[in-house]
């Protein structure tokens, strides 16, 4: 019991910092510009060369945890900047991480935190879905289209009634469409 609650307050410390350190990253990030343009987002990651990767992944962890920054450019930038195939494997796993941990934060901060992040229509939009039974199949196809609010249903989903399970599966399975979509779209170009 003792060890649970020393876990759990390094667990609540560590959500602490990491949520500063990430606050300040975005706010960086927007002086800099790198979340309004992908080509000054293309160069920031530049700099990091072989590290650019893990830069790009946390940046999309970013971009779903706090839905400031537009998924869809980000998503382009990691296909201009890693290529159609490790583009779309870097988004992948900075969207799934980023989706899994909106999930839990809306578990565990609930619906303040919510309403705090999106506008009032869109959440009781999505939360009547809940109530009419009919959440999982609106969020397995908000997930599977591209341009549907999809980090508010990820942060939704962890007020439904869905298992991490099967809100993992939807995730993994789902989001590759509409990356597919955004890598293929690039690769034309």
């Amino acid at each position: 019991m003792k060890n649970e609650k020393r876990l759990k307050n390094v667990f609540n410390v560590a959500t602490i910092v990491m949520t500063i350190l990430i606050v300040i990253f975005i706010i960086y990030g927007i002086k800099i510009g790198i979340f309004r343009d992908k080509t000054l987002l293309v160069e920031y990651m530049s700099k990091f060369g072989i590290f650019a990767p893990l830069v790009f992944i946390f940046i999309q962890i970013v971009q779903v945890v706090f839905p400031i920054i537009p998924g869809g450019a980000s998503c382009l930038a990691g296909v201009l900047a890693f290529g159609p195939v490790w583009g779309f494997v870097y988004n992948e796993i900075g969207l799934i991480i980023g989706s899994v941990i909106a999930y839990f934060l809306a578990k565990r901060y609930g619906l303040k935190l919510i309403k705090s992040l999106f506008k009032q229509e869109q959440v009781d939009k999505y939360l009547g879905y809940i109530r009419n039974n009919k959440f999982e199949k609106v969020f397995f196809f908000g997930i599977l289209l591209p341009g549907l609010p999809d980090d508010l249903l990820c942060y939704v989903s962890g007020l439904s009634n869905i298992t991490f399970k099967r809100f993992l599966a939807i995730i993994v399975l789902g989001k590759p469409l509409g990356l597919l979509m955004y890598s293929a779209f690039v690769a034309v170009i």
